[in-house]
């Protein structure tokens, strides 16, 4: 009997790589949703609203779910703060 061969993961190496991986705690996905809306460097995220970024990705992404918004409002935080509260850094913390 043959297996079937395993099917290798696709690697996103443009996120893993993004000046955006610095954020603690953030996922590679809401990498490369930052990115796919135009995000590249955690200092552009300076001063931006989590709620817009939300619907500019949902935009592209209709299915985008609703706790990405929490994942983007910990990484403006980061982003604005000079010495970021480590509790923070978390997105469920940043839950309504």
């Amino acid at each position: 009997m043959k297996s079937s061969p395993k099917k290798s993961k696709k690697v996103d190496y443009q996120a893993l790589n993004s000046g955006l991986m610095r954020i603690p705690r953030i996922q590679v996905a809401v990498v490369r949703d930052l990115i796919d809306i135009g995000f590249h460097e955690v200092e552009e995220l300076k001063g931006r609203a989590p709620e817009a970024l939300l619907e500019d990705l949902r935009k592209k992404k209709p299915d985008t779910p609703q706790d990405r918004l929490y994942a983007f409002r910990m990484a403006i935080y980061y982003a604005e703060t000079p010495d970021p509260d480590p509790k923070r850094l978390h997105p469920w913390a940043w839950q309504d």
